[in-house]
């Protein structure tokens, strides 16, 4: 195999027929002015021939589903490797996609607590275990020998009807008694119920005197019983009127309608519907009418105060409508909407809740309409609707709150009732990556379930190990992927592929110490030599001093910016580089440049500031900052501190709410 990657004619964009090797199974930093032709070389040149010849392996049926590529605009490539890009453009955007899905640490969570969770009652929190027949049979053979017992098949437990269907159903199957609301009745003796009350109706399956010669008749009821009720079980002590409950499914006594389903990977998924909350299917956020966005305070109903309705073809009956209801209701349409009670307030937003119908002339005829008030419009028209384009337009006045059922941990409450080592999965997600660390590695189990999840645990261990030696030990696995910065997404890539294990594979990266503060910056290098010693070539385009100076060999590109750059001014060593005088990158590194801090700079107007109190978006504590206006500011501190929470998150997305 070819010690070195040799390039020959290379025109890709600026680059000016560019020669160059670089040798393999080394860390090859690209760095240069921005816009020299560093990505045209490293990613759209090396990276994307490496791509095209390995379609090209590919025998013709596979590539008929993936398309063609282009050949990049260069002669000549020898000693080239399968390639992989690894850089900050392919963030996912995917609202379900976590931390934790991406890294895949998830599906190993899945899959921990589906084989030793240990499932807890959703309601009182109480342990619960599941029954065999056996295990029932044994615990009624365990009650006060000599007790008069009545074996009770639940059918209905508050529920609403007539249930007149009972004694005619259960009399052919053999029955004679059924126990209703408490009382028991010949089933020929079935009482009339009220159909909007509800009842609860059992069965009676067998009545017993307690005694060892019993045991199998017993055993033959309990497995009548548990058939007709999908696994539960009464049994009622005729001489003090005490219930026990059996159940063969994850439940206990107090509350056995309340179980937990078959343990299993699927059930701890949010993207599954056995598992996924029910009101956000698993997305943890509602789009939710925001009043504040529907009203416009300073306007007359007459004036357009209703913002979604200020088209021209929702102006004209709507109006009329409310109009009519305001006569109705005692308020004005031609006083500022700030000025209106409570009351009215609450009539235009949420409707009158009744069945009043009122008149409407239109086109020379008269509708009689009711009034819905504007947000449950405005939302079942979001529901309802097939076209795009109004969907979009009613989420204008939506914001995304977090679920209220789920508070935001997207599960359902069955699956959160499940546990290893006292947590559910939802709250190790909620750990940062460090936590979860030390969490995993003084994990307490039992023998049996060491033996279970040891492969298991191995594999979350080693990512969580991956992730965190890539600098992002502060994140938490549930963090949301669409949250991530560029330079975050494209380390959690890196951690993959490190975790992937591959050899003799061409690595491609773009910046990937941007966003990450000097404290991480050693742990980064560290993991990218560790992706050069598997016997790969990694090649990365970069302006970080500590990843230039830690690399085997560097190439500058330049020695300007578009038409004025495109060409090596300098390949070799980074010792080798700084001795180069033609060399911008090697002048700063033998210290013959520098950048020179500013000698003025521009007043601050102490009452020209932007204000910003209370922030408390993600990590954030409860802040109050203040930015003066007309400078320039920069907001710095260590990776994962809050500076692009506070900036992104919340700076830049207010300023953009105000403005439109």
């Amino acid at each position: 195999m070819a010690d070195f990657l040799e390039i020959k004619g290379a025109r890709e964009h600026n680059l000016k027929n560019v020669d160059l090797k670089i040798p393999r199974d080394k860390l090859v930093v690209i760095t240069g002015l921005s816009g020299s032709g560093k990505s045209s070389l490293a990613f759209d040149t090396i990276y994307a021939e490496g791509q095209r010849r390995y379609m090209e392996s590919l025998n013709s049926y596979a590539r008929q589903f993936l398309g063609t590529m282009d050949k990049p605009d260069v002669d000549q490539i020898t000693g080239l490797s399968p390639a992989i890009s690894i850089d900050q453009k392919s963030t996912s955007r995917n609202p379900r996609s976590t931390v934790a899905t991406v890294t895949e640490i998830y599906d190993y969570l899945r899959l921990l607590f589906a084989r030793i969770g240990t499932p807890h009652c959703p309601i009182c929190g109480r342990d619960v275990v599941r029954r065999t027949p056996q295990s029932i049979v044994d615990g009624i053979m365990n009650l006060k020998e000599g007790s008069r017992l009545i074996l009770l098949a639940p059918i209905a437990k508050s529920k609403k009807g007539e249930f007149a269907h009972v004694p005619v159903e259960f009399s052919k199957k053999g029955f004679a008694r059924a126990r209703v609301d408490g009382v028991i009745y010949a089933l020929d003796e079935f009482p009339e119920l009220e159909k909007n009350i509800k009842h609860n109706i059992e069965i009676v399956v067998d009545r017993l005197v307690l005694s060892k010669e019993m045991r199998t008749r017993l055993a033959q009821s309990v497995e009548q019983a548990l058939d007709m009720t999908n696994g539960i079980l009464e049994v009622l002590d005729d001489e003090t009127g005490e219930v026990k409950i059996f159940s063969q499914r994850y439940a206990c006594e107090l509350h056995p309608d309340e179980h937990i389903p078959e343990l299993e990977p699927r059930l701890f998924s949010f993207n599954a519907p056995q598992g996924a909350c029910e009101t956000c299917s698993g997305l943890g956020t509602r789009m939710e009418i925001d009043p504040e966005l529907v009203l416009s305070p300073n306007l007359t109903i007459s004036e357009g105060a209703i913002r979604p309705y200020n088209r021209v073809m929702e102006k004209g009956y709507r109006i009329k409508l409310l109009e009519e209801v305001a006569k109705r209701h005692g308020f004005s349409t031609k006083v500022p909407t700030k000025k209106l009670s409570k009351e009215a307030i609450e009539i235009i937003l949420y409707g009158t809740k009744t069945d009043e119908k009122y008149p409407i002339e239109m086109n020379g005829r008269v509708y009689n309409m009711n009034f819905e008030g504007v947000i449950p419009n405005l939302e079942r028209r979001h529901r309802d609707t097939d076209s795009e384009f109004q969907r979009k337009d009613i989420e204008r006045f939506m914001r995304v709150r977090k679920c209220q059922t789920c508070g935001g941990k997207r599960l359902k409450p069955v699956v959160l009732a499940v546990t290893v080592a006292g947590l559910n999965i939802v709250e190790i997600c909620d750990l940062a990556i460090d936590e979860a660390v030390e969490l995993f590695k003084n994990l307490e189990l039992n023998e049996q379930q060491k033996f279970i999840s040891t492969q298991i645990l191995k594999e979350i261990s080693s990512r969580l190990g991956f992730m965190n030696n890539v600098g992002l030990n502060y994140l938490e696995l549930s963090r949301a992927a669409n949250t991530l910065s560029g330079g975050e997404a494209q380390r959690i890539r890196l951690a993959t592929q490190i975790g992937s294990g591959l050899q003799g594979v061409l690595y491609v990266l773009d910046e990937p110490s941007i966003g990450l503060h000097q404290r991480d910056n050693d742990k980064l290098i560290a993991t990218l030599k560790n992706l050069r010693d598997l016997n790969n070539t990694v090649l990365v385009v970069e302006h970080d001093e500590d990843t230039i100076r830690a690399a085997d060999w560097l190439v500058d590109v330049g020695p300007g910016a578009g038409v004025n750059g495109g060409m090596i001014v300098a390949s070799g060593t980074p010792e080798e580089v700084s001795k180069n005088p033609k060399s911008l990158t090697g002048k700063f590194l033998s210290g013959e440049d520098k950048i020179q801090t500013p000698k003025n700079r521009r007043k601050i107007q102490k009452n020209e500031k932007l204000v910003i109190k209370n922030a408390r978006e993600n990590n954030l504590k409860n802040i109050d900052v203040e930015i003066p206006l007309g400078v320039m500011t920069v907001v710095s501190g260590v990776s994962g501190s809050g500076k692009s929470t506070l900036v992104n998150e919340i700076l830049s997305k207010e300023l953009l709410a105000r403005k439109h």
